[in-house]
């Protein structure tokens, strides 16, 4: 068993079941119990008990163990297991059951040992002969199949006090009268150690209960002082939370201003570079027509020219390109000018779309850099609140006592669309 259960098992036996009956009064109730195991003896061992009377071999020369220890002072625990189970199950009376059984097993060879022989079978042989389990379990059985009726040995402890009294009676009164008074002054003697013993411990209780009331007290004014502190510290901390939340409100104010004033400018830029594109479009496509245009005309001339008798020959004599030369540069100088004025316009929309362009990147480069300075300001406002949000714990945990608790998971800036 654990400890603790053994230690209550053994006070149950002690208490509950009159073990310690036996230890009282000089072993008062220890003698009368040997009485009783010899009237048993003697009532059903008859030839035994004639010669133990014999020998003057007492039962407590050989019994107080057995009564005493519960049979674990000499025999194999295999044995005291079943006794101390039945001891438990039928109370205090099994002991003259298994002594009973005990002296009829070895009776033979008690009745042929002397006095010295008898004493060395008790202490020695007969505890080697049960080391067998089977031995113990016969052995338990056989105890349990004898009879002892409680009437008979109330009966023989009222012979044994009548025997006691007439004792005493016989006895002389100044030696009983002063063996009685030994005994009450041993017992007074006990009681005052003890009181004494008591006395000190209350008294070193009370001095060790003050020191530790004393403490208690300091320990309370230390951690009164400290939670004042806290609570100064836990007031200047909300004010600064405050003053944070409020610079984190007009920063998001203001990253939202210009990130609207910038959404503004992309969307006008980008309404121009598609004016532009529009106009760029609606010009080649005029290019084209006219150009298609010149060259039906060409073809129309050519082929009036040639449909002319006298023109042809002067064609054919003077060589078709020289006319075809003037008309062509007459038209040349026509298209070559309107295709300046176009190429003119179109280099102008080009270096305004270039110049579109280079503000478009200007000015995503300056939200992206707005949008940097403000996460990086948001993760500063966050490590600020974890800071002073620690150590407002911490310093809570040491005024009280307690775990510290875990900072909260420090969450994101969200990332707003540009």
């Amino acid at each position: 068993m654990p400890e603790e259960q053994a230690f209550c098992v053994l006070v149950k036996i002690m208490y509950d079941y009159g073990l310690r009956e036996l230890y009282k009064n000089n072993f008062e109730d220890l003698h009368c119990k040997f009485y009783q195991l010899e009237r048993l003896m003697q009532e059903q061992l008859p030839d035994l008990h004639s010669h133990f009377c014999g020998l003057n071999l007492e039962a407590h020369m050989y019994a107080s163990q057995w009564f005493l220890t519960l049979f674990t002072a000499k025999f194999p625990l295999c044995m005291v297991f079943h006794i101390i189970d039945l001891l438990l199950c039928e109370g205090l009376n099994i002991i003259f059951h298994v002594a009973l059984a005990l002296l009829k097993t070895s009776k033979e060879d008690l009745l042929q040992a002397d006095f010295e022989g008898a004493l060395k079978f008790f202490r020695v042989q007969l505890p080697k002969r049960y080391r067998a389990e089977e031995n113990a379990r016969r052995l338990m059985e056989q105890a349990c199949n004898i009879k002892v009726p409680t009437k008979k040995l109330k009966k023989y402890e009222k012979e044994y006090q009548t025997m006691r009294e007439s004792q005493l009676q016989q006895e002389d009164p100044m030696d009983r009268y002063k063996r009685e008074n030994r005994r009450l002054q041993e017992a007074s003697m006990r009681l005052e150690q003890e009181n004494d013993d008591l006395a000190h411990e209350l008294v070193t209780s009370k001095i060790a209960l003050r020191n530790d009331l004393d403490q208690a007290e300091d320990k309370a004014d230390v951690l009164s002082k400290e939670l004042l502190l806290t609570k100064q510290r836990l007031v200047e901390t909300e004010d600064e939370k405050r003053k944070q939340e409020e610079e984190a409100a007009q920063l998001k104010e203001v990253f939202r201003k210009q990130l609207e004033k910038a959404e503004y400018e992309i969307k006008k830029t980008t309404a121009i570079i598609a004016e532009y594109k529009q106009i760029c479009s609606q010009l080649s496509t005029r290019l084209e027509k006219q150009q298609a245009a010149s060259k039906e005309e060409l073809e129309v001339v050519k082929g009036k020219m040639m449909a002319c008798k006298h023109c042809s020959d002067i064609f054919s004599k003077e060589g078709t390109l020289k006319p075809a030369a003037v008309n062509r540069e007459d038209q040349g100088v026509e298209s070559d000018d309107e295709k300046d004025s176009l190429k003119k316009q179109l280099r102008e929309m080009e270096l305004e779309l270039a110049q579109t362009k280079l503000q478009l990147v200007e000015a995503k480069c300056k939200i992206q850099e707005l949008e940097h300075q403000r996460g990086a300001l948001m993760n500063e406002i966050q490590a600020a609140k974890n800071s002073w949000f620690s150590k407002t714990l911490n310093s809570i945990k040491t005024a009280t006592g307690t775990q510290p608790l875990q900072p909260p998971q420090a969450t994101p800036p969200p990332k707003e669309s540009t």
